[in-house]
Parts: C-alpha cells; structure tokens; sequence
C-alpha cells in the first residue's frame, strides 16, 4: 500500500501541474505559452491518501451502479478536500488553495461545488488505474528487491 502512496502522491502532483497549467492559460491568468503550473508539497500526502481511502471506497462501491459511485467519490473528495483545507489553515494561518477569490461557488474557500462534475469523473476514472496498480504492485516490490 505505500508503494502506491508514493505513486499516487507523484501521480496528483503531475496532475495538479498540468491541470493548473492548462486552466491558467484557457482562462486567460497567463498571455504566454510557457504553461507553468503549480502545486504544493503539501499535496503529495493528500494525493498520497488515495491509496489509503480511496481504494477501499472503490472496493467497498465496485458493484454499485457508475452514477452512484461517481457521486459517492465526489462526496468523498469534497469532504477530504474540505478537512485537509482548514487543517492546513489551523496549522499553517492559510489554505494553499484558497478558492473564495476566484469562484462565487467556493464554500470557505476549501472546496469549489463547481468542480463537482471534475471530482465525479476523477473518481470514476481512478478505477481502472487502482486496478492496474493493485496488479502491477508485486512487480514493481520484486523488482525493488532484486535491485538492492
């Protein structure tokens, strides 16, 4: 499980960067074309995290219809989204990712309601990729052990 931490950690920072970069320059926040994201460190144990909530939720839903555990996984990132926001704002004086300025449907400046349908189909589209790594994950320990 923590080899997939790891991986999921790298995979949300890679996602957050290309995201950021993308969304930065279709909105019109940048004029250029270097497409520079951005993401924080403290991501990578929140990205992390999926290995830990994630895949259980996903295996606890796997026989549910698509439209409930996509709604369910949205459910679950908002409210991991949320926590990990004032946490990091009680811990630090401020959300890395405070929303309010930037969408009227930010909820404290945690959690965006307009990025619903996002969380939706990034939880139906973590699936196939838990899957894949569940399965992949003994070859890359063996492999890890045969090079040390």
């Amino acid at each position: 499980m923590w080899l997939r931490f790891v991986l999921y950690g790298f995979g949300g920072w890679c996602g957050e960067v290309i995201w950021t970069s993308i969304r930065d320059r279709v909105r019109g926040r940048v004029d250029d074309w270097k497409l520079k994201g951005t993401t924080y460190l403290w991501m990578f144990p929140i990205y992390g995290s999926i290995a830990l909530l994630y895949e259980p939720a996903h295996d606890a839903l796997r026989l549910w219809a698509w439209p409930l555990r996509g709604f369910s996984y949205m459910l679950g990132f908002f409210a991991i989204e949320y926590l990990t926001g004032w946490l990091l704002k009680r811990l630090t004086g401020a959300c890395p990712w405070d929303y309010s300025r930037w969408s009227p449907y930010s909820i404290n400046g945690f959690i965006r309601l307009d990025y619903a349908p996002i969380w939706f189909l990034v939880g139906l589209g973590l699936e196939p990729i838990h899957d894949f790594l569940v399965r992949l994950t003994p070859a890359i320990l063996t492999a890890l052990q045969v090079s040390t």
